[in-house]
């Protein structure tokens, strides 16, 4: 018997049908003899119209109050999912964060899960039922609830799959796995068998939606083996653990089943267009000068990624360069005008017209010329490179967001990781 922590999003949850469907998929589980909690999102598009109500009451709302309201979307489909297993002849009862508890930090509207007790939920499963539990949400210590954050319930998901010692966490979504890019940008993207969590937190960062990045950072953490596949096919389709569809794994798991090591270059491209580029001209050369630019956008909580600090000019001055999400863009420079004189930068230029092409893989620590790769094939298409950043397992690099879906194909081949045969 093995333990299974299913989790469905929002499109899978989306209208009775689909929530009955989610309940056969469940009861198949069952019947195969393993214990199942599942963790569901909001009804698609009920986030944002619960959110919505909140900034018509009041555009100064307490976060406290906005928690109660948003988090209604999983108490619903949590109970619904309930009612149509039961019906189904699955014993089954609905978990609210706070029946629990999941116990989460006080930071309202972006909380972060510290326990869970288990006490309840192990007695439930022992006794045969399917544990139904609303993602995005918990309880912090003052008895308030809190939720988690948009794709909060990929979290919720890993956390409740790290306390029951799951097997494995199965995220049901709209696509049925992880590709080595955007099929719809390149129809020959491979689905992936297996992906380490490294590759996957990379990924994930730089623009592949397939899984919320702190989900991935706790899967790592915990060990947690996770699952993401498909809601969207038959009821007389195999099962879960029969036809995988990608598994986020561990390196040593990783490596069992790769027939050739020194192949395994580049596990996939991912694309974010939403990314600015923010230059600040002629900033003193001096030390404490960039700190005077980083320290207040770091207290205004906003993220940094690419930086490049040119050459000093004769002046005594330099050019820096770096990006922010497109979101906290104007937030930025208004962070960097009020400090415009502690920084002392003559002109701020901003640009939203770019896009950020990554390329992910272990493989990467054992192989050189993986980002001249990349830079001589974008350079043969006449794509210009405007930042690069790189880690272990990735390069990235900031260029004119217009070539964006050409840079994506090309790479895609340049690195080998065209299907040999694409179904009609």
């Amino acid at each position: 018997m093995a333990r299974i922590v299913m989790k469905f999003g929002g499109t899978s949850m989306a209208g009775i049908e689909r929530i009955r469907s989610v309940a056969a998929r469940v009861k198949r589980e069952v019947a195969a003899g393993n214990q199942v909690a599942v963790v569901v999102s909001a009804m698609a598009g009920e986030t944002d119209r619960l959110v919505g109500f909140c900034r018509e009451a009041s555009s100064l709302y307490d976060p406290k109050e906005y928690d109660v309201v948003v988090s209604a979307g999983e108490q619903i489909t949590s109970g619904l999912l309930a009612i149509a297993l039961q019906a189904a002849g699955v014993p089954a009862r609905s978990w609210l964060g706070w029946q629990l508890a999941i116990s989460t930090s006080d930071a309202h509207a972006s909380a972060r899960i510290q326990d869970i007790d288990m006490a309840a939920l192990e007695a439930s499963l022992a006794a045969g039922e399917v544990a139904v539990i609303p993602g995005f949400q918990g309880v912090d210590e003052h008895g308030r609830v809190t939720t988690l954050g948009r794709g909060g319930s990929d979290t919720s998901a890993v956390a409740m799959a790290a306390a029951m010692k799951a097997d494995r966490c199965d995220i049901y979504t709209d696509v049925d796995g992880v590709y080595t890019t955007d099929p719809r940008i390149v129809p020959r993207a491979r689905k992936l068998k297996k992906v380490t969590y490294e590759e996957m937190l990379e990924l994930a960062s730089v623009g592949a939606k397939v899984l919320q990045t702190r989900s991935v950072g706790l899967a790592m953490k915990e060990g947690v083996r996770v699952q993401v596949l498909s809601s969207f096919t038959g009821e007389d389709a195999p099962m879960a653990d029969t036809l995988p569809g990608t598994m986020i794994v561990g390196e040593d798991e990783f490596w069992e089943e790769i027939d050739d090591m020194e192949s395994q270059l580049i596990t996939g491209i991912a694309h974010d267009k939403n990314e600015a580029k923010i230059t600040l001209i002629a900033v003193p050369d001096k030390p404490g000068a960039v700190a005077a630019i980083f320290a207040p956008l770091a207290h205004a909580n906003i993220n940094v990624d690419m930086i490049i600090q040119n050459i000093a000019h004769a002046a005594r001055s330099t050019d820096v360069t770096f990006t922010v999400p497109a979101a906290d863009l104007a937030r930025s420079i208004e962070v960097l005008n009020q400090g415009r004189d502690a920084i002392g930068f003559a002109e701020l230029v901003h640009d939203t017209r770019v896009a950020k092409i990554s390329v992910v893989g272990v493989g990467m620590r054992s192989h050189a010329g993986v980002a001249s790769t990349m830079f001589t094939t974008l350079g043969e298409r006449g794509i210009n490179i405007q930042a690069i950043s790189t880690s272990e397992i990735k390069v990235s690099v900031l260029i004119e967001e217009d070539y964006t879906e050409l840079a994506v194909r090309v790479l895609h081949t340049a690195y080998g990781l065209d299907a040999e045969d694409v179904a009609a």
